[in-house]
Formats: C-alpha cells, sequence, structure tokens
C-alpha cells in the first residue's frame, strides 16, 4: 500500500482543549509523522504522512477529537507523501 499525506483543517473548539497532543499521540500509534499546530484564525492544522490506511484512521479521529473539543468541519486535503517528514510534532 503507498504512503499518502493529508493536510488537515480542523474547525470548531479545538484549541486549548489537547486536541494536538491527543493528535500527536494518536498519529504516533499510526506510526505517521507529521505535525499540528495552531493556528491563528482558532483552527488546529494536521499534517500526517503514512499507509493510506492509518492516515485514513487519523482523519475519522480528527473528525470527533479529545473529549475536551468540539469538530465542526474537518477540511481534507489528500495527495501522494512528499516525505522529509519524521515522528509527529506539536508546533
Amino acid at each position: 500500500m503507498a504512503a499518502i499525506r493529508v493536510e488537515l483543517r480542523i474547525h470548531g473548539r479545538v484549541q486549548g482543549v489537547g486536541y494536538r497532543a491527543s493528535a500527536a499521540r494518536r498519529s504516533h500509534q499510526l506510526g505517521l509523522s507529521g505535525f499540528a499546530r495552531n493556528l491563528d484564525d482558532g483552527t488546529v492544522e494536521v499534517v500526517a504522512e503514512g499507509e493510506e490506511m492509518n492516515v485514513d484512521e487519523l482523519v475519522a479521529w480528527c473528525r470527533v477529537g479529545p473529549s475536551l473539543g468540539y469538530v465542526t468541519r474537518v477540511d481534507v486535503v489528500r495527495g501522494p507523501a512528499r516525505g522529509g517528514l519524521r515522528g509527529f510534532s506539536i508546533d
């Protein structure tokens, strides 16, 4: 199975609720590389690369998020993996 990349923008109550740390834990469990960061408009950006099945699991998790958060929408851009990402960081 080929590696893919997703670029996600998560809308809702997603800052200050542990969203990035939870996304990093889930990504680590799934063996994905990438990062999560807060954006100035109150959304969270998640970029992840790895096996398609595992990336799809992360996207599904991002639609729900941690228990303290509330996700209203997830914008998803999919494409081939670009490489260069190591581990999963919180920016």
